[in-house]
């Protein structure tokens, strides 16, 4: 007897965000780490008026590499709270060098921006040990352990913890 197919077989993703993210152009394998080296190279060579830089590691260079320049639109209403449409390109965050060096202060660790939500509203970052972010005038958000855990958050419209105030 033949088994039904079943796309979880396939991806590490949930159904509704594997959907959504091969919509926008992914699919398993892909890797442009050139284009994550630009935005890299681009990032390191940014000096804030005030002298403040970007810090840049493997985690954030990995999921640019994977991710980088897709625009992904949420299909349906979200679990907890309306998802928004995102896009992973780091250069919106490029002159909030001061702003990322502070989160990671905070946090103990270094910050990269990874994107952004709703046309610019709110500021995807990336840590170091990959754990991912969303700064907005309400607040700065925790969205997941690791890229792919923030996909689903976002995609799903799943109510992400706010990071606590220090």
């Amino acid at each position: 007897m033949k088994q039904a197919y079943d796309r979880r077989d396939v991806t590490r993703f949930p159904i509704a965000v594997d959907a959504a993210l091969r919509e926008a152009g992914w699919e398993p394998g892909r890797w442009d780490i050139r284009r994550a080296e630009i935005w890299a190279d681009a990032l390191r060579a940014h000096t804030s008026p005030a002298g403040h830089r970007h810090a840049v590691f493997p985690a954030a260079v990995e999921a640019w590499a994977e991710f980088g320049g897709l625009e992904v639109q949420p299909p349906a209403a979200g679990r907890q709270i309306a998802p928004t449409s995102f896009r992973i390109d780091p250069l919106p965050g490029l002159h909030l060098a001061r702003t990322l060096g502070d989160l990671g202060r905070a946090l103990e660790t270094e910050v990269c921006p990874l994107g952004e939500e709703a046309d610019g509203q709110a500021l995807l970052t990336i840590d170091a040990e990959g754990r991912v972010y969303s700064l907005d005038h309400c607040g700065d958000w925790y969205l997941g352990a690791s890229v792919d855990a923030a996909l689903a958050t976002l995609v799903t419209g799943t109510l992400p913890p706010r990071l606590p105030r220090a």
